[in-house]
């Protein structure tokens, strides 16, 4: 569904990239939020506005912080890496921990106690040829939770909540976490919604992983599962012990991000595959543009492309939309 976005929108949307202050970009981001039709396709875009929102009003408040010499509690910012940012959530002894090791180059320590990750873990996953950044967080029940994961949550691009099949109690445990995050403005959902006016609440697109399929009674648990959550998530099961739907989960880890793959070339020579850019779904060749170099927003000329829908080559406009996997070459 196209978005359709007023001409006032698009005018604050040039504003808020020419902000120069912190402020001022806060102060544009919840102009756009205003502003911005809410509707069914315009949901990723509600979503990035709250994103941004919340970062800038952190930033601000940081540098509060730092200026008074006032020292506040622990926080935590993960440097993004890749194609998007991805947090793992759950209750304790899930297995976040041990399905980071698996799908990335980190190493952080697992054991079969609960509490071990007392700090974020990054490491970074691929999918074909994209890397996604993961970030391992501390287990959240109902007695117990870390103030400074809701910053990263909310910051985040996507989250997977990792639920532990082996638990007879795995229902009542997932509905914990969700519970303790809700308290903090941080809504889990399977869907993005579009109808909600209020910018402090922070929806983060989430998809269920039911780890330990392996485990006695773990199908039984995971009907049950399935019966509470699957109107409300996509679930993915997955056995960490026999290796098994670990291709599924980086599939739908990357499909959560809501981006794209696309591969760039320059006139008269081949194409580089070693880097694809990721933009979100329905960006055009402006967009690409942009991500490439600013400048490029005024310079471009017209674009050749290889991929979805065109001949081998084709001139396109500016305002060309972008498929998965195509190639372009851009003139300036």
């Amino acid at each position: 569904m196209p978005a359709n976005l007023p001409p006032q929108y698009n005018k604050l949307e040039e504003e808020y990239r020419k902000a120069s202050t912190p402020g001022e970009r806060l102060e544009t981001l919840r102009e756009m939020f205003r502003t911005l039709p809410k509707h069914k396709g315009t949901e990723k875009i509600q979503c990035d506005l709250k994103t941004k929102i919340s970062r800038t009003r952190d930033e601000i408040e940081g540098a509060r912080t730092s200026g008074s010499g006032k020292k506040g509690g622990v926080s935590y910012r993960i440097p993004r890496e890749g194609a998007g940012q991805v947090v793992l959530v759950g209750a304790p002894n899930a297995g976040k921990s041990a399905l980071l090791a698996a799908l990335t180059n980190a190493r952080p320590e697992v054991a079969p106690y609960p509490f071990t990750t007392r700090v974020p873990q990054p490491g970074i996953m691929h999918w074909e040829d994209v890397p996604v950044q993961l970030v391992d967080l501390p287990p959240i029940t109902a007695e117990f939770f870390e103030p400074w994961e809701t910053g990263v949550i909310r910051s985040a691009d996507a989250a997977l909540l990792v639920v532990d099949l082996a638990s007879d109690d795995v229902a009542d445990a997932t509905e914990a976490v969700l519970a303790r995050l809700a308290e903090h403005h941080t809504e889990l959902v399977g869907t993005l919604p579009y109808d909600v006016e209020d910018e402090a609440i922070q929806h983060v697109k989430t998809h269920v992983v039911a780890n330990k399929t392996e485990a006695e009674g773990a199908l039984d648990r995971l009907e049950v599962l399935r019966e509470w959550f699957s109107p409300r998530f996509p679930i993915l099961p997955i056995s960490l012990e026999r290796r098994e739907g670990l291709d599924a989960l980086r599939r739908g880890t990357y499909d959560l991000l809501g981006v794209l793959r696309v591969y760039t070339k320059v006139p008269g020579k081949p194409v580089d595959r070693s880097k694809p850019f990721t933009v979100p779904v329905g960006s055009t060749v402006l967009d690409l543009a942009r991500e490439i170099h600013r400048d490029f927003e005024h310079t471009l000329k017209f674009a050749r492309i290889w991929g979805v829908g065109v001949f081998e080559g084709q001139t396109v406009k500016r305002d060309h939309e972008l498929h998965d996997a195509d190639i372009i070459e851009l003139h300036v």
